[in-house]
């Protein structure tokens, strides 16, 4: 996985009820798919591949939320990827096994990015 310790740092000190469900989103993320990386964007955690996939909105305390910058050109069919914007999309995660249930599908939208990004940058 393609830990950023910036990003380590910014969790050690994240004080969130939602903390443990954010850094399992991460490890998600993360193990998702090897091209993934992240850094710190925006006081956020963000996620990277040839461009920003997702940044966490770290002020909700009832559910961590992704913010897939481009989530609308991600080819798929995505049910809990929400919104109607042109371009994001995002994705909530109210508890550990609300992750546990979408876990699958979250994965597919990161690796849905990189392919995306493969095919564009060809």
């Amino acid at each position: 996985m393609n830990r950023d310790k910036a990003v380590d740092e910014w969790l050690e000190a994240y004080d969130n009820p939602m903390k443990p469900v954010v850094e399992a989103v991460r490890e998600a993320v993360l193990s998702a798919d090897p091209r993934i990386g992240e850094c710190i964007k925006w006081q956020a955690p963000t996620f990277t591949y040839k461009g920003n996939i997702a940044s966490f909105f770290p002020k909700a305390k009832k559910h961590a939320t992704l913010m897939f910058h481009k989530g609308a050109s991600i080819p798929g069919d995505f049910p809990n990827l929400m919104g109607d914007a042109r371009d994001g999309r995002s994705m909530n995660f109210s508890s550990l096994d609300d992750l546990a249930g979408k876990k699958a599908e979250l994965q597919a939208v990161c690796v849905g990015w990189c392919e995306l990004m493969d095919k564009a940058r060809k």
